[in-house]
């Protein structure tokens, strides 16, 4: 069997593996075949795995890769697929349960929501301003990252990119009135579970920032060949930090004058 073969058959049941055990709620004790080494490689089982899954995707969350593994993989963020029957709307107040791994991984990450409006051609902008243009709203919010692999993120990057990026739904807060213009880095967020402070931080420690991470997800989706001409979320990246999380815990994450947005972690039940 020619080696192209065998790797697409590799990538193919660490997927399947993958999309079974999230459908099940079941967690894996160890990583379900041959980590990828690459980041082409965790795209390959991404790709495969979003394919065998069949849900629409509203969105993709952005996460940062640290020093030194972005030298190593030539690369500074990774992308993962967000699911339309993952995201909540928590415009008001409101504390939607949403489900984790228990006995997986699991984290809460505050993160600026923008949304690329639909009809985007495929060119990706090259500056603040060009990016600015493709968008509709920026919205606050929460990223629910969990995993049926508790070594997600232990294991580095393109283990953490090849399982949807350890995404497992997003809250999506208040809308931000003059976004146009805004300057996110004058906005300090806070995190908080139950009540105690996690995190605090702005998005001048996020390399370049929102905005660039748009730029990122945008090509990286016309490097893959996938299309999201009809608009999408994009969940720009941890500004405060990965916070672990467990079923029964609040999480707050504020904004500033930008409001808060907040949920209530359980643990996930199966699907069927």
């Amino acid at each position: 069997m020619h080696a192209g073969f065998r790797l697409t058959d590799q990538a193919k049941a660490v997927a399947e593996a993958f999309v079974t055990a999230r459908r099940d709620r079941c967690v894996l004790a160890r990583y379900p075949g041959e980590a990828p080494s690459d980041m082409a490689e965790a795209y390959r089982i991404q790709d495969l795995a979003i394919d065998f899954d069949g849900r629409p995707i509203a969105g993709w969350k952005v996460g940062r890769i640290n020093p030194p593994d972005d030298a190593r993989l030539g690369a500074n963020r990774l992308a993962g697929p967000i699911f339309a029957d993952s995201v909540v709307e928590a415009p008001s107040g409101e504390s939607p349960a949403m489900p984790v791994f228990a006995g997986g991984f699991a984290a809460a990450e505050a993160e600026f929501l923008l949304h690329v409006a639909p009809g985007w051609d495929g060119a990706v902008p090259q500056d603040d301003a060009g990016t600015l243009a493709l968008l509709d709203a920026v919205h606050v919010g929460i990223e629910v990252a969990s995993s049926p692999y508790p070594g997600i993120n232990a294991d580095g990057p393109p283990v953490t990119a090849s399982d949807y990026g350890n995404n497992f739904g997003l809250v999506v807060g208040p809308g931000l009135a003059g976004w146009e213009a805004m300057d996110f880095d004058d906005v300090t967020v806070r995190l908080e579970i139950d009540g105690a402070l996690a995190g605090e931080n702005t998005t001048a420690a996020m390399l370049d920032g929102p905005l660039g991470a748009v730029r990122f997800l945008l090509g990286n989706l016309v490097g893959r060949g996938i299309d999201c001409g009809s608009g999408t979320w994009v969940s720009t990246g941890a500004v405060t930090g990965v916070h672990p999380v467990r079923p029964g815990e609040q999480v707050t994450a504020s904004f500033g004058q930008h409001g808060a947005v907040r949920c209530a972690i359980v643990a996930a039940l199966p699907d069927r």
